[in-house]
């Protein structure tokens, strides 16, 4: 039996590693069906590898991967040298063989089992890095809606967008372009329909929520946001008794999307429904992974918060009080009861 060549002991190398395409592995495949070392070798890969089946890595976007795997490949060919010195201790307790690729092979796996631990290392740092750089554009951007409606509120005699609306209008009804004003969010259209905030801002960078660019044109056409793919983030419902024009001193304002609304009707000639459980009761906006979710409040401050409740008060931000079941009609008690929809 023709003995392998380091080329053919790198490609089962690399198959074990889940390092190769569909091409080397059926290759590698084959050669270990029909080589006793090849056989040997994928062997005892296998068993050094296994342990590291138990570890749990945390999803990462696929083409990171695929490029952090084909740089680790290369790193850890180039930096042999280096790996001798770190693995020397691992050397000196190596069983000695025949077989030169197998003398080494235990600081061969050690390297596979340090590179798989930083890689893990790596991509859980990736993420959180990755989650803060949305947390934090998402500060910026609601900040610049703030922006947009004190520059709104100047040009209109302090008076913020309203749109004229009566209690028990379907304030869930996003999208709905008819004479009729419903929806929380038509009078924050205003802002977008006027050129004061572009409609890129309104969707959260958090989220996979992607939309169609607009021309002026078609802006002035819609009555609100397209859809509810145009707007990511729930806005405060006002109480009817408030007489208040909502600016003043510091309340809450706008937050990530509330968790209640992920999803709405397409229908709008059906009725929204829902019912509040436990689950519903304390799950943070998927903006952000339901780690938290950023608040922008009436002085003009945006904070993350990892709860519901704002260092203000106590009150749910997402909820009504003593309110269970919620059909998108119904509208704050009080002014201190903050609540944000859709």
């Amino acid at each position: 039996m023709k003995p392998l060549s380091n080329e053919q002991k790198h490609l089962i190398f690399d198959y074990n590693l889940g390092l190769t395409n569909e091409a080397a592995s059926a290759k590698a495949e084959e050669l270990i069906f029909s080589n006793e070392e090849a056989a040997e070798i994928n062997f005892r890969l296998k068993s050094a590898l296994s342990p590291l089946e138990a570890v749990e890595v945390e999803s990462c976007p696929e083409e990171l991967v695929e490029q952090t795997a084909s740089r680790l490949k290369e790193l850890s060919r180039a930096s042999h040298n280096r790996l001798e010195e770190l693995l020397a201790n691992e050397q000196s307790q190596s069983v000695e063989v025949q077989n030169p690729f197998l003398r080494n092979l235990g600081k061969v796996l050690t390297a596979a089992a340090v590179i798989l631990f930083f890689a893990g290392v790596f991509f859980s740092s990736t993420k959180f890095v990755r989650q803060k750089s949305f947390q934090q554009a998402c500060q910026m951007q609601l900040s610049r809606i703030y922006q947009g409606l004190s520059n709104y509120t100047i040009e209109h005699n302090d008076k913020l967008p309203m749109v004229a609306t009566s209690q028990g209008q379907p304030w869930w009804k996003v999208g709905y372009q008819g004479n009729e004003n419903v929806s929380n969010t038509r009078h924050i259209w205003l802002l977008v329909k006027g050129g004061y905030v572009k409609p890129q801002e309104f969707i959260c960078p958090g989220t996979s929520s992607c939309q169609t660019a607009l021309d002026l044109t078609e802006l002035r056409k819609h009555n609100d946001f397209p859809n509810r793919n145009y707007i990511t983030y729930s806005i405060r419902l006002r109480c009817p008794k408030t007489n208040s024009n909502g600016m003043t001193g510091r309340k809450v304002l706008m937050a990530d999307m509330n968790p209640l609304f992920e999803t709405l009707p397409d229908d709008y000639s059906s009725e929204l429904k829902l019912k509040l459980d436990k689950k519903l009761a304390h799950l943070n906006s998927i903006n952000h992974n339901r780690r938290g979710q950023n608040v922008l409040f009436t002085d003009g401050s945006v904070k993350f918060i990892k709860t519901r409740h704002t260092d203000i008060s106590n009150d749910d931000i997402f909820t009504l009080r003593n309110t269970e079941i919620y059909k998108g009609i119904e509208v704050p008690s009080c002014e201190a009861d903050a609540f944000l929809a859709p």
